[in-house]
């Protein structure tokens, strides 16, 4: 089974989807970190100086050191939220109020540099600052430590709402990143899309280099197509040469032995000898007339698809055909009547194509009807159209129909010998598609074909 191709605007749109929900998770991820950092600033600013207050409180008195907590102090720390506070007084190494198994910073410090720390206690997460000063107690210095903590769920609680804000913002932005990356893919891909259209509007027929405006990533594309066109136009005019050649290389043997074998009938005396001749002479002729039916049919075939687009006078190559068929008619007393107007008709086509229909219906004509039988040729303008009837008062159709008829090597049933390929009407029938012509083959009432061909009429 053949492997589905990619579709480049599936990947893109998923490249894009993906893309975008990946921004809307850093989004989140971002303000996540930058609220919970923010807030731990403002916790610890507050919290430091809190602190700060509460050890400037603290003064020496007589026989040890008192402290004033100022009710400006905790109301500082309240502003972050409904939050559990801790706290712990050392002087000369031992606590002396708050909570005594407080959580003591891993590291002293100074008068100049509070530390900052996190431990858990009491079932809860702590944010603690640790502040240090000294105080003259009985004339000796006494270094005293000053600790405040923190409950963290406010700060928790800002972090949570900014980053839910972040996630709300960051899913409008993958919900609106799914129209927009189909869009951008439509987009994107529209080159492609015209330009396949400029390809597609040529056909088979225009082998001339694409010109069409492409972006500068197509155009090592249309580069190698407009290669490709020119090996493919070097290669069917190859074929054309080959066709005329071939042409010539068979009929002209065919043509001599038909002489030589015509030249020793009317030197033989015997009767055996005669009939033999005869026959090779008729063997001849089928050889040459289906040679000469492939040869136009492969004719037809290649030019079909490279069809000139000249201005062909149907009136004056009806007139050359007949003149050409003439001797043949007057072998069998026939009479090829035209009816040709006098205003010029003409197409715009191949005249090779055309010179081939044509000549098969007249072949058709003149071959398949009695003696002393008439073939009328008619051209009319038809709407646009120009019309040619042939009319023969031949053995009609046979019961078949014009789409058996046409097919190739197909003959009917009423033309036992007579010479004939079965591709005559097949090169009618493809050089009428070829044109943007139509035919049609009816039998007549008295007896006879009537084989139209309609050609559009040259502007």
């Amino acid at each position: 089974m053949r492997p589905r191709a990619p579709s480049l605007r599936r990947r893109l749109v998923v490249q894009l989807i993906v893309l975008s929900a990946g921004l809307a998770v850093a989004l989140y991820v971002a303000v996540r970190l930058g609220a919970e950092r923010a807030s731990e600033a403002t916790l610890d600013g507050i919290l430091g100086a809190a602190t700060s207050t509460i050890a400037e409180e603290l003064r020496s008195v007589e026989g040890g050191a008192e402290l004033d907590l100022s009710p400006g102090t905790f109301s500082m720390l309240a502003a972050m939220g409904e939050e559990r506070i801790f706290h712990r007084i050392d002087i000369n190494g031992l606590p002396v109020t708050g909570y005594a198994d407080l959580p003591l910073p891993p590291q002293a410090p100074t008068a100049l540099q509070p530390v900052f720390y996190d431990a858990e206690y009491r079932d809860a997460d702590l944010r603690l600052v640790a502040v240090a000063r000294s105080l003259m107690i009985e004339n000796r210095a006494a270094p005293v430590l000053v600790i405040v903590g923190q409950t963290r769920e406010g700060q928790r609680a800002i972090a949570l709402g900014l980053a839910n804000r972040a996630a709300a913002l960051g899913l409008v932005v993958f919900l609106f990143a799914i129209p927009f990356s189909l869009l951008s893919a439509r987009t994107l891909l529209r080159p492609i899309g015209r330009l396949a259209e400029a390809v597609g509007r040529r056909g088979g027929h225009d082998l001339r280099p694409v010109r069409h405006p492409a972006p500068a990533e197509l155009a090592p594309l249309v580069e190698q197509l407009n290669a490709f066109i020119a090996r493919l136009r070097q290669t069917l005019a190859q074929t054309e040469t080959f066709i005329a050649e071939a042409a010539h290389h068979i009929r002209t043997p065919l043509a001599t032995l038909r002489s030589e074998a015509e030249m020793a009938l009317r030197q033989a005396g015997d009767e055996p000898t005669r009939a033999r001749l005869r026959g090779m002479i008729r063997a001849t002729e089928e050889s040459a007339r289906s040679a000469n039916q492939l040869l136009d049919h492969a004719t037809v075939l290649f030019r079909a698809d490279q069809k000139a687009q000249d201005r062909v006078d149907l009136g004056a190559m009806a007139r050359a055909l007949a003149e050409r068929f003439r001797p043949t008619a007057d072998l069998k007393d026939m009479e090829i009547r035209l009816s040709l107007p006098e205003e010029t008709l003409e197409t715009s086509g191949d005249a090779v194509l055309i010179e081939a229909a044509l000549r098969n219906l007249i072949d058709n004509a003149v071959k398949y009807s009695p003696a002393d039988s008439t073939v009328d040729i008619s051209l009319v303008d038809d709407l646009g159209y120009a019309r040619i009837e042939v009319t023969d008062r031949g053995r009609g159709l046979g019961g078949e129909t014009q789409a058996a008829l046409a097919q190739r090597f197909r003959r009917g049933a009423n033309v036992g010998g007579v010479v004939g390929s079965g591709l005559g009407l097949t090169i009618v029938s493809e050089t009428a598609t070829a044109m943007g012509g139509r035919f049609a083959l009816a039998e007549r009432e008295e007896g006879g074909t009537c084989a139209t061909l309609w050609f559009p009429r040259s502007r």
